[in-house]
């Protein structure tokens, strides 16, 4: 099991990586503006999945096991870095219209929120980089067992996010009016898309 040292220090430096701004995170914000908190929520919880998933990868070795098939993951890198300038491009020409506070949301919309969540930390270069290089180094993950990864990491991990997540969802939400606009949307949602390209292509440089 971890120590309290560890525990602590997984918990600050994932709040930490989480808060940076990020594709995630610019993704979160313009989706609770536009669609309201509860898509918001089903996007983070798409963005938790995908840190979910390589945090096991990380636990469970399959980090190790990558640089054996290096060619299939550099064609999942580049599928991803395409993925990401694919929602770019959505995000940059999406098609605005006035925000309706307590407009009931589709099952549809929400699905596709979840998915573009899990997506996009698939293809995050910034959560690669922390769960497969950072977190060794705050984490002897030789130590770590299936009890450790299933009863601290994983509840750990969905906790900090839930919180980092909540509060970009109600800081989006409690903004919404400020947003209003189609200009202001447009402005939000092509910030968001030109992080998104920043990310890909750092993705693709390393």
């Amino acid at each position: 099991m971890l120590d309290l040292t560890q525990v602590l220090t997984y918990s600050a430096a994932l709040g930490i990586a989480a808060a940076i701004p990020g594709p995630g995170m610019a993704a979160l914000v313009a989706r609770s503006v536009s669609g309201g908190a509860l898509s918001g929520v089903c996007l983070l919880f798409g963005l938790i999945l995908g840190d979910l998933t390589y945090l096991s990868f990380a636990v469970f070795g399959l980090a190790m096991i990558a640089e054996h098939f290096n060619a299939l993951f550099q064609l999942v890198r580049w599928a991803a870095a395409l993925y990401l300038c694919y929602l770019a491009w959505q995000f940059w020409f999406a098609n605005h219209q006035a925000i309706e506070v307590g407009k009931p949301v589709q099952k549809k919309e929400l699905l596709s929120a979840a998915i573009s969540g899990l997506t996009i930390t698939l293809g995050n270069p910034k959560t690669i980089a922390f769960y497969l290089a950072l977190l060794p180094l705050v984490i002897n993950l030789e130590t770590v067992s299936l009890q450790t990864w299933g009863l601290m990491l994983v509840p750990l991990t969905i906790l900090v996010l839930l919180g980092v997540g909540a509060l970009f969802i109600v800081s989006a939400v409690r903004i919404r009016h400020l947003l209003s606009s189609l200009r202001a949307q447009q402005r939000l949602f092509r910030g968001a898309a030109v992080i998104m390209v920043a990310a890909a292509a750092a993705m693709l440089i390393r």
